[in-house]
């Protein structure tokens, strides 16, 4: 705790943890006041709903899959703080066309034509924006800090992540959406002006950029027409061997690779988890809306607590030796939080409680705990991985590193809440699915266990 307050003084790391939490409070902002507004007050019909929530998450993936070679690359050749400052400043132009969609849908004009179309090609470029950054904010920190000072620095941004996430769906769903329009343009121009004071970050080797199949396109194909029609096409093929080809070199490194996978196996447990908070809160608890946003919350906050509260126990050390036990303790909660849900005696009247009444229910504080169980325990699970990445890998290729984990962990979520929607489309019920995640954690130590035999048989001298 002492070199987390001491970090948060310091202008080779607060720039930086300010503009990832604005980065995440107005992505969150944004999406959520985009969904709740559409699903709310422009549609009518359940199945129109779940197209566009469907579709949305969809799109909000995707630039992650499409573009992390890209950016890990990118990262590693050029002046990480400089390309922070210009994917700030090109947040300043996507807020400010979602700004516009939210104002036509929330005047309702050319909604369907021209207003929700907007709005979903501002979430891809808001998305877009986060990929780009996203192998920057952990990549930079072996380069801004002290080899002692990498575990705090990740907890920290990890946890205020999670911080600025909670922030922004609540303010979203708190908030008329004129208010939260005014919120993303101040947030998208704090954002910038913080990221003006992130410190150099330079490329720390000769790495070359390539692009194996859009390269020869460009020579070959002489056809200007031919070359802007083909063009989007080869530069999505040509991502997909990029990825492909990162994904080859960094599985060179077994520990790197088993951290990936074990962070990845996490977030399909996540996945699962947040699709059948809302079902869950209405079915098994005969709770409103409100009730899952709480989840979400509490979720959140104990993701944060486990986040900073890892440190005091490795005491600065990046290792993954309590990551089995934290995960195994994860599955233990999730135990009780089904048991606490199983148990759970809806109210007489069969009418959803709202958050102030629910809260008041005999079972809402066990239950509650048990949730926060998971997540501060998952959190402690998760951010000495992310802390392992950065600082076991080569030092030219951190950002590399992290897109990979970002294409991993993103395919792995979709996997996740696939397999979700299978388990309710073949009848169990959503309560009876926290089992499966509970079980699904076991898998989870035994990644992290494998992890932390690699990282003993390599004989590092920090675990010795």
């Amino acid at each position: 705790m002492t070199t987390s307050t001491h970090l948060l003084r310091r202008k080779r790391f607060l720039p930086l943890m300010i503009t990832q939490f604005f980065n995440a409070f107005n992505d969150n902002l944004y999406k959520t006041a985009m969904v709740l507004f559409v699903v709310y007050s422009v549609y009518q019909d359940e199945k129109q709903e779940a197209l566009f929530s469907g579709a949305a998450s969809l799109i909000f993936v995707a630039p992650f899959v499409l573009f992390s070679a890209l950016a890990g690359q990118l990262a590693d050749t050029r002046d990480k703080a400089a390309i922070i400052r210009v994917v700030k400043l090109c947040e300043i132009g996507w807020a400010s066309l979602g700004v516009v969609g939210l104002y036509l849908a929330w005047q309702g004009i050319m909604v369907h034509t021209v207003a929700i179309p907007l709005l979903m090609v501002v979430l891809f470029l808001a998305s877009t924006q986060s990929a780009f950054l996203g192998p920057i904010k952990y990549a930079i920190l072996p380069q801004q800090l002290k080899k002692e000072e990498v575990l705090s620095g990740t907890g920290l941004v990890e946890a205020g992540t999670y911080i600025a996430i909670l922030g922004g769906t609540i303010l979203a769903g708190f908030v008329e959406v004129q208010t939260s329009m005014i919120v993303i343009i101040i947030t998208a121009f704090i954002g910038y002006l913080s990221a003006r004071f992130v410190p150099q970050a330079l490329p720390q080797s000769d790495y070359e950029m390539h692009f194996p199949l859009l390269e020869p396109f460009a020579v070959e194909t002489k056809s200007t027409f031919k070359r802007w029609l083909g063009y989007p096409f080869v530069a999505v093929a040509d991502q997909v061997v990029m990825s492909s080809r990162l994904i080859k070199e960094v599985k060179q490194n077994r520990q790197i690779w088993l951290a990936i996978i074990a962070i990845s196996f996490f977030w399909t447990m996540g996945a699962v988890l947040f699709i059948q908070f809302p079902p869950l809160a209405k079915n098994q608890l005969l709770a409103t809306p409100e009730v899952s946003s709480l989840f979400l919350v509490i979720f959140s906050l104990g993701i944060a607590i486990g986040s900073v509260s890892i440190n005091a126990l490795l005491k600065g050390v990046v290792s993954a030796r309590y990551s089995p036990i934290s995960v195994v303790v994860m599955g233990a909660f999730l135990i009780g939080f089904y048991i606490v849900a199983k148990a759970w005696s809806p109210n007489p009247s069969g009418e959803l409680l709202p958050v102030q009444e629910w809260i008041m229910e005999p079972l809402a504080v066990p239950l509650s705990l048990m949730l926060l169980g998971v997540s501060t325990a998952g959190g402690m699970f998760v951010v000495p991985l992310y802390a392992f990445l950065t600082t076991r890998c080569a030092k030219d290729a951190a950002s590399r590193t992290i897109a990979v984990n970002n294409i991993v962990n993103c395919i792995c979520m979709v996997l996740g809440s696939a397999l979700a929607i299978g388990l309710t489309g073949i009848g169990i019920a959503v309560v009876d699915q926290l089992l499966v995640a509970a079980a699904m954690t076991m898998v989870s130590a035994w990644l992290g266990w494998m992890l932390f035999k690699a990282e003993k048989e390599a004989g590092d001298p920090a675990i010795a």
